[in-house]
C-alpha cells in the first residue's frame, strides 16, 4: 500500500467541544476502479476531490457510504467496532446500485493503517470517538443513465462528540404522514446517498415545528413504522422490546443488531415484526408505551421522549431515558471502549 504523508499538519480542534462531523484529519484513504478492477489503496494527504462537471455522481447519484467508529482507551490501545460488518453491508449496497464490490480484507487492513497514522486525532473523553466514513462514488466523465465503469472509493476520518448537541437528553420526533423515504423494491435497505436526499424536506419541516427528526412510515400504506432519518427505532410496549423487521425497506443497522443481541443476552424479550402506527397510539392511550429509543453508529442509543402523530405529542416515560435504553447504551459503549468484556467478538483491536 502506498503512503504519502502530509508535509504540514492541521491544528487539532478542542476535543472537549467537537460536535459531529465538523473536523477532519490530515490524511485520507483512496482507491480507484477502472478497466474492471480495483487499484491498490493509497493513504494520501486530505484534499479536495477533483471532479469533471459531467461526472456521473453529480447527475445520477450513484453513491454509497458507511459509518464506523474507532476508540482509544487510557492506555493508548485503539479499537474499532464491527468494522467488518460495515464493509460487508457496503458491498451489499454496492451490488444494489450496480457498483463494483471490493475485497473487504484489503480495505479493512487499509483503514486500520489509516487510523493508526491518525491516532493522535482520536479523542478519549466520554462520548467521543473517531468517526470513519468510507464512501464510493461513480466517476465516469459522461452523461447517461447507466452503471458507470469508473469509481472512487475513499475514507475520511473525523473526531466527533455527541451526534445530538443535547447528548442523551430525549429527542422529539415527528411521525411523517405525507412524504415517504422509500418503498418496497426501492433502495431503503441500502446506505445510499439518494435515501438521505429524499429525507431532507420532511426533516426541515419537522425542525421548523420544533422536532429533532422524522420517523418514517412505509411508502405503500403509510401505516407501518419503519425508521428515523439517522437511526433504527425501538419501542418498549408493555415490557416487550419491539423493532420493525427487516423487510428490504429499512437499513440493517449494525447498532440495531448489537442492541438486539445485548438485550436478548440480558433476558429481555425482543420482537422484530411489522408495527402499525395504530398499535403505538393504542399503547400510549392505555398506558403500556414504556419506552422509545433510536439506534445508530452516530448516536449509539438516542432516547425518544416525544412522538408527534396526528396532531398529538405522545410524551413517553415522562420524557426521560428509560432503563432498557440506558442498559443498551451503557453496555454497547462499554464494549466499544473496552470497559466491558466483549463476549460477542465485535471489537477489533487496531493497536
Amino acid at each position: 500500500m502506498k503512503i504519502k504523508l502530509a508535509q504540514t499538519r492541521k491544528q487539532k480542534p478542542d476535543f472537549n467541544n467537537l460536535g459531529f462531523g465538523k473536523y477532519f484529519t490530515d490524511h485520507m484513504l483512496v482507491m480507484y476502479y477502472s478497466n474492471g478492477k480495483w487499484g491498490e489503496p493509497e493513504i494520501v494527504p486530505y484534499e479536495e476531490l477533483k471532479l469533471d462537471p459531467c461526472t456521473n455522481i453529480l447527475h445520477y447519484g450513484q453513491g454509497i457510504f458507511e459509518g464506523v467508529k474507532a476508540y482509544k482507551n487510557d492506555e493508548g490501545k485503539i479499537n474499532t467496532f464491527r468494522l467488518n460488518d460495515n464493509l460487508d453491508r457496503m458491498n451489499r449496497s454496492a451490488a444494489r446500485l450496480c457498483m463494483p464490490q471490493f475485497d473487504t480484507k484489503v480495505v479493512f487492513d487499509a483503514i486500520c493503517e489509516l487510523v493508526k497514522i491518525e491516532e493522535d486525532w482520536i479523542p478519549t473523553a466520554k462520548g467521543t470517538s473517531l468517526y470513519i466514513r468510507p464512501t464510493m462514488i461513480a466517476n465516469d466523465k459522461a452523461l447517461g443513465v447507466h452503471a458507470a465503469k469508473n469509481y472512487i472509493f475513499f475514507v475520511i476520518l473525523s473526531p466527533v462528540g455527541n451526534y445530538y448537541a443535547h447528548g442523551l437528553t430525549p429527542t422529539k420526533i415527528m411521525i411523517e404522514e405525507k412524504y415517504a423515504r422509500s418503498c418496497i423494491g426501492g433502495t431503503g435497505e441500502c446506505k445510499c446517498m439518494g435515501n438521505y436526499a429524499a429525507s431532507i424536506l420532511a426533516g426541515e419541516i419537522a425542525n421548523q415545528k420544533g422536532y429533532d427528526q422524522v420517523l418514517w412510515l412505509d411508502g405503500n400504506y403509510m401505516k407501518y413504522v419503519e425508521e428515523v432519518g439517522s437511526m433504527n427505532i425501538f419501542f418498549v410496549l408493555n415490557g416487550v422490546v419491539v423493532t420493525p423487521m427487516l423487510d428490504g425497506n429499512i437499513l440493517d443497522g449494525i447498532t440495531r443488531r448489537s442492541t438486539i443481541a445485548v438485550l436478548k443476552d440480558a433476558g429481555y424479550k425482543v420482537e422484530e415484526r411489522h408495527i402499525e402506527i395504530k398499535e403505538l397510539v393504542d399503547a400510549y392511550n392505555n398506558g403500556t408505551f414504556d419506552e422509545c429509543f433510536g439506534t445508530g453508529t452516530a448516536a449509539v442509543i438516542s432516547p425518544v421522549g416525544v412522538l408527534h402523530y396526528n396532531g398529538v405529542d405522545m410524551v413517553i416515560n415522562d420524557n426521560k431515558m428509560g432503563k432498557i435504553a440506558e442498559y443498551a447504551y451503557n453496555t454497547i459503549t462499554g464494549i466499544q471502549t473496552g470497559k466491558i468484556e466483549d463476549k460477542f467478538g465485535w471489537v477489533i483491536k487496531i493497536k
